[in-house]
């Protein structure tokens, strides 16, 4: 059990506080609240939810972030959210997605992810039949993964007593999972994949939701996604993306938890080298037995150009040099937010849609364009005779620091313009039926997510392992974790879930919460 000095004890009323209200943070918190902790979220902004948050504006809600949705399934243990929802008495109604996504690539090539595998098998088959081998191989190699991720409680894997119950539980796919940690989707893919087009077209399907090529990207993450959207399918929560993070709210409170809006953390306070608290932005000191930032790494310890991390540079752990020099910040992105006619989008339109017109383009900025038509799967988000058309693309903040106020709106219409002229290729005459238009460029994520260089999350600076380098929630602070996409196992609503899941359950375990029996 943690404790306090005489100091903190008699102002100490909480048993953690959450810095941010990410997902990541926000699971972590009901997590907590479930197992009876007395929790504290602090939010900077004045609605839950980070990127997974929505807005509202004449009429339309908006999804801050991407609206293809995982972990809303209905059974095994991937589905995180519907299970983290659950855990405090909160439920989601969700829409299934028919379609993960519709691809219109170089060469024209154009295809679509379908729910149903083997439709989806079958046609890439079609397109490539000189790799039917191949390609079977790879995404059966998928299955492998998924399914040992599914046969499982995921929980926190730093906790040695919750892995020898699960390793009891379930030992071969202990085993599977082990093998798949240090190894990238790219060197499965080519192990059994020659075609360089196919090469290229899993290097997009990775890319889509990490923003790297395969070879960067973790095979436990990828087993993860390309299983999980045929098995608990794309579900999208009616009302909008930011539901979610509105019902973990009301879980938290409904269990004695508190969430604090428009409550800036300056820094975190530490007593003899442990994490005892948090001092916000007006100064006041907040104590607490643990705290977890849910901000990112570099907001958190410092690095890449941070000035005022949470944790004062004389507090710092060595060994968050590390990931200083294996982690880089991933681009921003530049988002517009458009309310349409509805005429201007074909009833049967497929919802999410990713567009490359070259390949040597996709890492570069505003190489990759990603649209989201939530309305087509929840007409409620708009008002009657109208879509919302949500258009993001990969954007350097490098590209954006240093304007004047002139020349940063210049650049927004410029840049907006050049986004809509790309929609354009699949919705003519867009521009002619826009009612509502909002552009957010990097500068705006970083403003309003409080994220550094208003990152999308880390990507490798260099070649790793798959995800063994990544960290875990602890961190070398007593009483300090981490929470979010700066944390094993990486980037996504229901990675960050994870993540969340992970860190309540490390927390639990240090305060004497957790139920000695695993989830069912």
């Amino acid at each position: 059990m943690t404790q306090l000095s005489n100091k903190t004890k008699d102002s100490c009323n909480w048993d953690s506080i959450v810095i941010g209200s990410g997902l990541g943070g926000l699971v972590t918190a009901s997590q907590l609240a479930s197992k009876g902790a007395k929790v504290l979220v602090l939010e900077q902004y004045k609605i839950p939810g980070g990127s997974g948050g929505s807005f509202k504006r004449k009429g339309f809600t908006f999804d801050v972030g991407a609206s293809m949705i995982f972990g809303f399934g209905d059974k095994g243990y991937t589905n995180l959210l519907t299970r983290a929802l659950k855990d405090v008495g909160q439920e989601c109604e969700t829409i299934p997605d028919p379609t993960q996504l519709a691809y219109h690539l170089p060469n024209q090539l154009e295809i679509s992810v379908d729910r149903d595998y083997q439709k989806f098998i079958t046609k890439l088959i079609n397109l490539f039949p000189h790799e039917e081998k191949g390609i079977k191989h790879f995404y059966e190699t998928c299955w492998d993964v998924f399914n040992c991720l599914d046969s499982m409680p995921l929980l926190s894997i730093e906790d040695p007593a919750y892995l020898m119950k699960v390793f009891f539980k379930s030992p071969l796919s202990c085993l599977g999972l082990a093998r798949w940690l240090p190894v990238n989707a790219g060197d499965v893919a080519m192990r059994y994949i020659k075609d360089p087009d196919l090469l290229k077209f899993i290097d997009i399907e990775c890319f889509c939701w990490s923003v790297m090529p395969a070879n960067l990207t973790p095979m436990i993450n990828a087993g993860m996604v390309f299983s999980d959207r045929h098995y608990g399918g794309i579900n999208y929560p009616k009302g909008g993306v930011g539901i979610i993070a509105e019902k973990l709210v009301k879980g938290i409170k409904n269990l004695g938890g508190e969430i604090r809006y428009k409550s800036r953390v300056k820094k975190i306070i530490f007593e003899k080298g442990n994490a005892i608290g948090v001092s916000l932005e007006n100064d006041e000191e907040i104590f607490s037995k643990t705290v977890v930032s849910n901000a990112t790494r570099w907001d958190t310890f410092g690095g890449q150009g941070i000035k005022s991390p949470l944790v004062a540079t004389e507090n710092q752990p060595t060994s968050e040099k590390k990931w200083e020099n294996r982690y880089i910040p991933s681009p921003s992105f530049l988002s517009l937010h458009l309310g349409v006619n509805v005429d201007s989008i074909p009833a049967n339109t497929h919802c999410h849609h990713l567009l490359l017109d070259k390949w040597e383009e996709m890492e570069k900025e505003q190489g990759v364009t990603f649209v989201s038509i939530p309305t087509l799967l929840d007409p409620t988000l708009a008002p009657s005779g109208s879509h919302i058309v949500h258009a993001f693309t990969p954007s350097s903040i490098d590209n954006w620091d240093g304007l004047s106020n002139k020349e940063y709106l210049a650049k927004k219409k410029e840049d907006g313009d050049k986004l809509i002229s790309k929609l354009e290729r699949l919705f003519p005459n867009l521009s002619q039926n826009i009612l509502h238009k909002e552009i957010g460029s990097p500068r705006t994520h970083k403003r309003f997510l409080a994220r550094n260089k208003g990152s999308y999350g880390p990507i490798p600076s260099m070649r790793l392992p798959g995800l063994l380098p990544m960290p875990f929630n602890t961190t070398k602070i007593n009483g300090l974790y981490c929470v979010g996409d700066s944390c094993f196992p990486g980037q996504g609503l229901n990675a960050v879930a994870f993540s969340g899941y992970a860190c309540a359950h490390k927390i639990g375990t240090k305060l004497g919460m957790n139920k000695w029996e695993l989830p069912e």
